[in-house]
């Protein structure tokens, strides 16, 4: 074996200590949208708009309700790297938690948002993992997925037995972050990782990673993906295809991980196909809601849960730019039907009355 002239590898050294750091990837969502007015959409009020706070740039929300009754909304803060907390009736800022770091309570990059219980969990693209804290004092309890996660944007929980959750989280890493490059088609298979977790009455949580899946066909495959909303009753997973290089829609999986062949009409969705909640009643009735992200009004498109027929869309008259959405599907003190949350043009939170959209699309406004 030939060494190398001590001079050449002192160069060599050189070159690799000089090769700059990859750039963090692109947030899809902050790509420029095209203006797509919802031509066939029908208007409905914002009950509120929250103060407008850009610096954070507002993602994703997800509600709680105290012990005492009050709402809670926890909107992830992407750029101050900060949970942000509002009033749920009347839009109020209330407080902000956390900043930038990699421990325990310290966030970067937070995008994807769920509750369940007294617990919060975030996804935090930039620091690879899903970090769960217990409200109401954001108290650290676990990090998930920090060994297989590798760009993680949204998520979705099942409570699969008492004590027992099953966590699904979206994972949209790239070949080349710049020029947006896909990955190998077969490598799409790991687009949504599973986790299994279980809540141990004394506190605290197990942690198991279940595997990971994806369509590698060119039909269903999940090319940029973040929401994901799921359905048992129905057995159905809707997550959105953002990609609108091959077609922007939410493509429809079962709990399994499997591609039924199935996406939602895309025409309806003429810039970003993004936020989705399931209002559900126990009947196995009730609606999927979804939006369509652009840039003048975010387009609310509702379908029927049981057979995904197309039933209407509706737009605010403020609410653009929408990233995650949060269905609250109980009364409050404001919304006695409950209420629609929704990012808002990267800087606050839009809150609809379940009522209002009820009524204007002729559809149901309570199980009963």
């Amino acid at each position: 074996m030939r060494l190398l002239a001590p001079l050449a590898l002192a160069l060599l050294l050189a070159a690799c200590a000089s090769v700059p750091a990859p750039p963090p990837p692109p947030d899809p969502s902050s790509l420029p949208m095209p203006e797509v007015f919802g031509a066939d959409s029908v208007p409905v009020p914002e009950a509120f708009l929250s103060p407008d706070m850009p610096a954070h740039e507002i993602d994703s929300v997800a509600s709680w309700t105290t012990p005492e009754g009050h709402t809670w909304l926890i909107a992830t803060g992407k750029e101050s790297h900060q949970l942000v907390v509002f009033d749920g009736d009347t839009g109020e800022y209330r407080l902000a938690f956390g900043k930038r770091g990699d421990g325990p309570g310290q966030f970067n990059r937070p995008n994807g948002i769920a509750v369940f219980a007294d617990l919060v969990f975030v996804v935090e693209r930039d620091n690879h993992r899903v970090q769960v804290l217990r409200l109401p004092d954001f108290e650290p309890v676990a990090m998930i997925g920090q060994d297989v996660l590798r760009s993680p944007y949204g998520l979705w929980l099942d409570e699969t037995a008492p004590g027992e959750l099953q966590l699904l989280v979206t994972d949209s890493f790239m070949a080349d972050y710049r020029t947006e490059t896909l990955p190998p088609m077969h490598e799409l298979d790991q687009r949504v990782k599973r986790f299994g977790l279980r809540l141990p009455p004394m506190g605290g949580m197990d942690v198991h990673y279940q595997g990971h899946f994806g369509d590698t066909t060119e039909a269903g495959a999940l090319r940029m993906v973040e929401s994901i909303a799921g359905d048992p009753a129905h057995d159905r997973l809707l997550i959105a295809e953002e990609d609108v290089r091959v077609g922007t829609t939410l493509r429809v999986y079962d709990l399994a991980g499997n591609y039924r062949g199935v996406n939602l009409p895309r025409e309806r969705f003429r810039a970003q196909a993004e936020g989705v909640a399931l209002w559900a009643c126990p009947d196995g009735s009730g609606y999927w809601i979804t939006t369509d992200q652009a840039r003048d009004l975010t387009v609310f498109h509702i379908f029927d849960r049981r057979e995904l027929g197309y039933l209407g869309s509706f737009t605010g008259e403020k609410t653009a730019m929408t990233d995650g959405i949060w269905l609250h599907a109980a009364a409050t003190r404001r919304f006695p039907y409950g209420a629609l949350y929704a990012a808002h043009d990267d800087a606050g939170i839009a809150a609809f009355d379940w009522q209002d959209i009820a009524r204007v699309l002729a559809i149901d406004r309570s199980c009963d």
